[in-house]
């Protein structure tokens, strides 16, 4: 019953929202230049769905891509990072500053240098950098959080820095390393909308630019389609690696374990 009530009660309120956007343009006569309803946005993603599906295709392909690197790198350095504190504390610096360097600033830069025949890379390698520190952040704390005491007794049985590791610090690590994946799937995607937005000019045939190509012809009701479609997949990112996180986590640790209140 509740797993009913946990999905209905938003599509609910998603219509009711809808409902009223759709009442309010008509009442007050808002110009389809200014807010489209959402039956005007339904029928723009019916008359451009291959151009948008393709468009789609691309953006996603960028921020899987992008954070599947951002995470793998992340966690690697994050390994390194809890077996030397020398390595910490020459690198971790320099992950700071990438993560507060805004990346807007930095991304013409990229496009600049890798070419803009290189577009889909330069891309991918953007919003990698976006997505990157709450992975590396997350993964070093759960790593630095492995028990000591259980640590001890391993060298105690002549374990090695190899076997510790894997039975030890990265099973500990695995519930923070998810949350930060969790972070890291939208600001990935974050990151590929900026990158397409940055490069402009027809070269990015992602969702932004679908956006700005849509709003430059006042065709509104396009743009709000493409923003519609860069929500959906922002919200199948999160839950599917929700998902994921509740599969790996439900046997054995506190926060996915359902109890009975």
């Amino acid at each position: 019953m509740n797993r009913i009530a946990n999905i209905a009660l938003p599509l609910l309120v998603a219509a009711l929202l809808l409902g009223f956007w759709e009442w309010k343009v008509a009442h007050d006569a808002i110009p389809v230049y200014v807010l489209p309803a959402p039956s005007a946005i339904a029928r723009a993603l019916g008359e451009n769905f291959s151009t948008l599906m393709e468009s789609l295709g691309t953006t996603l392909l960028v921020t899987l891509l992008a954070f599947l690197s951002a995470s793998i790198a992340a966690l690697l350095l994050a390994i390194l990072f809890s077996e030397s504190r020398a390595a910490e504390r020459i690198f971790y610096p320099y992950a700071v500053m990438l993560q507060v360097t805004p990346v807007v600033a930095i991304a013409p830069f990229i496009l600049l240098w890798m070419g803009y025949d290189r577009v889909t890379a330069a891309e991918t390698l953007i919003a990698a950098i976006v997505a990157f520190f709450p992975v590396l952040s997350n993964a070093t704390l759960g790593l630095r959080s492995a028990d000591f005491n259980l640590i001890d007794l391993m060298r105690l049985y002549g374990a090695s820095r190899w076997q510790i590791l894997w039975r030890v610090r990265l099973p500990t690590a695995l519930p923070y390393l998810l949350s930060g994946m969790k972070t890291a799937g939208g600001l990935a995607l974050i990151g590929s909308v900026v990158a397409e937005f940055v490069a402009g000019s027809g070269a990015a045939t992602g969702l932004a630019w679908r956006i700005i190509e849509a709003t430059n012809r006042l065709e509104i009701a396009t743009a709000f389609a493409a923003l519609a479609l860069l929500v959906t997949i922002g919200l199948l990112i999160f839950y599917a690696l929700s998902a994921v996180e509740y599969l790996l986590l439900r046997r054995w640790h506190e926060s996915a374990i359902t109890r009975v209140l």
